[in-house]
């Protein structure tokens, strides 16, 4: 059977798995139930399977004729968030979607009964929204033998509209720095015997609102959180932590932004006499830009939705660690698709929709382009 044809022949199936897996939301690195269901799929298929031992993640391949390997990579943890009061993982970011777009595109070539000229490999990841996921999957070998490398990602319909695609989503990079702020504690009528750590960290607002980088670049660093450790209020308190969001379109920008932030920890200190300790978490470099794998998913959507309805490049201020697979392997050849489906209100808001149909023409996108590519 066509892989196409098989998309048409099991759309209620499709559309079934989403709700499953929608419904199976799981936190980053606890994805353990919603491994176990793609892995149902893929064994029921006979596709071949690698997992591992210290974390959820699957690697499934459909051996070519070729040591070569087209990857197609799907995530899978939800976000935990409050949703109507309630705080839990909620999949407000669309992982559920990718991972069935991505599961049913193994089933349909899987069914077909095509070899293609290069091997298929399909990297369901996890822990994405701690930007972590990848660097595992790198680790753990997922990229050996790969020479092209797929993504997918719902966009709202703001950026791409219903029933168009994007061959490109041009992610920024981001960061989340962590701190803590020490000072002298002392009674808050003597206020000459303390450092007041709240003090400090108003200096160090200052500071990072005053970083002006000559560029036309996006970019932008915020405090986000800020907490002492203080239960008294006649007390000058000697703690404090914090963090803080940094955002830059492309990686050079970040990088400055980055000696930029470390200069006005350093005078924060001088000037408040206090010490602040910090670390970055949850980075995610910006996208690079590979021209051939552009074209070909370009072609694919074009396929499939007719060329009227690509949409030549999506820019997201968001961040997405997708790219530290060519991050960390300049050679690789890779873009992510960014699906139109009417996403409203956006994206990691609770009450998140979209239509679902979308998952059908999405899934159809993704077989057009690893095939096209496999071929080659």
């Amino acid at each position: 059977m066509n892989p196409i044809q098989y998309v048409d022949q099991h759309q209620e199936l499709l559309l079934t798995s989403y709700h499953d897996l929608h419904s199976l939301a799981e936190p980053s690195w606890q994805e353990e139930r919603t491994s176990s269901y793609i892995l149902k799929c893929l064994r029921e298929a006979g596709i071949t399977l690698k997992t591992f031992q210290s974390h959820y993640g699957i690697i499934a391949e459909i051996p070519g004729i070729s040591k070569k390997v087209v990857a197609l990579r799907a995530d899978m943890d939800a976000l935990v968030q409050e949703v109507d009061g309630i705080v839990k993982a909620n999949h407000s970011c669309g992982h559920d979607a990718h991972s069935t777009m991505v599961l049913y595109t193994a089933l349909a070539i899987a069914s077909s009964g095509i070899r293609p000229k290069h091997t298929l490999r399909f990297i369901f990841q996890p822990a994405e929204e701690k930007g972590e996921g990848a660097l595992q999957m790198i680790n753990d070998g997922a990229l050996e033998n790969v020479t092209y490398l797929f993504g997918v990602h719902v966009r709202p319909s703001t950026e791409v509209p219903y029933m168009k695609a994007s061959p490109v989503i041009v992610h920024g990079s981001a960061e989340t720095i962590r701190g803590t702020i020490k000072g002298i504690q002392a009674h808050a009528s003597r206020p000459q015997d303390g450092i007041n750590v709240i003090e400090a960290a108003a200096l160090l607002v200052q500071k990072l609102q005053q970083i002006n980088l000559e560029t036309e670049i996006p970019y932008s660093i915020k405090m986000t959180q800020f907490e002492t450790n203080n239960k008294a209020s006649n007390v000058i308190p000697e703690t404090a932590v914090f963090a803080i969001d940094a955002r830059a379109q492309s990686n050079d920008v970040m990088n400055e932004l980055n000696r930029l932030t470390k200069e006005a920890f350093d005078q924060t200190m001088e000037q408040s006499e206090t010490s602040i300790s910090w670390s970055s978490e949850e980075f995610v470099p910006a996208a690079s830009l590979h021209e051939k794998a552009i074209k070909l998913a370009e072609a694919a959507i074009g396929d499939i939705l007719g060329t009227e309805n690509v949409v030549p490049v999506c820019v997201s201020q968001g961040g997405e660690d997708f790219h530290f697979y060519t991050a960390k392997n300049p050679d690789l050849t890779a873009t992510m698709i960014g699906l139109g489906c009417d996403l409203t209100p956006g994206l990691h808001h609770p009450d998140m929709k979209f239509n679902l149909q979308a998952l059908i023409y999405g899934t159809k996108i993704l077989i057009t382009t690893v095939m096209m590519t496999a071929g080659e």
